[in-house]
């Protein structure tokens, strides 16, 4: 049974019914939550888990792009899922593993509503409409990582720096991106090298202007003529599977 929580601070200059699957909750259920519901402010680079770490809250965003990535013991990294306002942080909390040999760390700052960890299980183990929810919202997960682990495989990296602004462009409430080019070569798993030149050339054309720390997006449509298959695969994915915006 959900125990009395900390009230909600109306206070605070964000909701968690910003957050699309939470919006997505029958009145009843978010309102039975609320009580529960934590806004918090999230510092770029501020890592959620480590590898092997337990997870005690699972974080909702609203503002702020988490990226989830493997490290290798040699220092390698990849991305293998992107999380935004259209969906949560902490799946292995209601599946029962509690941990993950991956990484959360925040790629973009902003704030997110937090839900301690047991009151998640709780309400997922009521099979209502959370768990329905949730259940949908990892399999649309799923599909974003396999695409990832293919287009990594198999598509250049102009096509994946499309794909990644895209991304982080339809999560973001601006078109520009605080972001540098190391960070992109570590979370794509390539070369510094190799995105400067994949930036240079969306420069030339106009796509993009690029400065110390920021991308700006000129012009959409050209990203989405860059950019490969996998973009309108997970796209399209998230838009069948949840009765939610994106």
């Amino acid at each position: 049974m959900i125990t009395a929580g900390r009230q909600f601070n109306n206070s605070l200059p964000y909701r968690p019914s910003q957050n699309n699957l939470l919006a997505a909750l029958p009145s009843t259920e978010f309102e039975r939550l609320m009580p529960h519901f934590e806004i918090i402010q999230m510092p770029l680079g501020e890592i959620l888990y480590e590898p092997g770490g337990q997870l005690k809250h699972a974080y909702f965003p609203i503002t702020t792009i988490v990226s989830l990535h493997y490290v290798l013991t040699s220092g390698a990294s990849a991305e293998f899922a992107r999380v935004g306002k259209e969906g949560m942080v902490g799946i292995p909390l209601f599946l029962g593993g509690d941990s993950m040999p991956s990484s959360a760390m925040v790629q973009t700052a902003g704030y997110a509503c937090r839900l301690a960890s047991g009151i998640l299980k709780e309400e997922f183990n009521r099979a209502g409409a959370m768990l329905c929810l949730l259940l949908r919202y990892t399999q649309a997960f799923a599909t974003q990582t396999c695409q990832t682990g293919a287009c990594n495989r198999h598509h250049s990296i102009q096509q994946q720096l499309c794909q990644y602004l895209l991304l982080t462009l339809d999560r973001s409430h601006t078109n520009e991106l605080i972001v540098t080019q190391e960070l992109v070569a570590f979370m794509l798993g390539v070369r510094r090298e190799g995105v400067s030149e994949a930036s240079r050339i969306l420069q030339r054309d106009g796509v993009i202007r690029s400065r110390r720390g920021h991308i700006e997006v000129l012009e959409r449509s050209g990203l989405e003529a860059g950019t490969c298959e996998c973009y309108a695969v997970v796209k399209k994915e998230i838009k069948r599977l949840l009765p939610i915006p994106y």
